[in-house]
């Protein structure tokens, strides 16, 4: 069972229907006992990372998502990832979630072509700097991704899975422990992407 938190945030039925066609079960829940009897876990999100934050404290279930990573594999996706870092600088300072170390800042700031437009939107390859985590089982390094996103993590090399070149390395991936993050949608990427939710579902 692969359950996709209900914060009301994010692209929940595109997510879930994702996993449904690699013929696995989900359900799309914000219940505590449901999360925990889950065998893996979906963080999802679009949107501001204040907010978002705001939104998953309100329901109650951050405890619940700390408590679970310690023996359940998480899998945050988009902002969903951005939410797993120390903090972001998304229109001021604020605290995220801590499970992953690092920080969330303006991709406008770092870029070192002006050509290039904010957000990043679009398709871009997959540098997978570790090839041997189980998260690219079926997924071969230069595949195509698709991004949607203004911010991203930053002093996270020790964590960093992939990443994908928008003038400067952009953090596509990451990993600490059983928490797992991609700043792409795999829902929205295609075969790649329902390769790595496979990858993930067998985690």
């Amino acid at each position: 069972m692969i359950a996709i938190v209900d914060y009301g945030v994010g692209n929940l039925f595109s997510l879930a229907s994702s996993v449904k066609s690699l013929g696995l079960e989900v359900i799309i829940t914000r219940d505590a006992a449901e999360l925990r009897a889950a065998d893996h876990i979906l963080l999802p999100g679009v949107g501001a990372f204040a907010d978002a934050m705001d939104k998953l404290t309100a329901t109650g279930l951050v405890p619940v998502l700390k408590e679970e990573t310690r023996h359940t594999p998480l899998l945050g996706i988009c902002l969903g990832m951005q939410l797993l870092f120390d903090k972001s600088y998304e229109f001021g300072e604020h605290e995220g979630l801590g499970l992953i170390p690092g920080q969330v800042c303006p991709l406008a700031e770092d870029l070192t072509d002006p050509a290039l437009k904010v957000p990043h939107i679009g398709w871009n390859a997959l540098d997978i700097t570790r090839p041997d985590d189980p998260l690219f089982r079926y997924v071969q390094n230069g595949e195509y991704v698709y991004y949607v996103h203004s911010f991203y993590a930053k002093d996270c090399a020790a964590s960093t899975l992939a990443t994908s070149e928008y003038s400067i390395p952009v953090t596509g991936a990451v990993r600490q422990g059983l928490v797992y993050g991609t700043q792409f949608h795999p829902e929205k990427s295609g075969d790649t992407g329902l390769r790595l939710l496979k990858a993930f579902a067998e985690l």
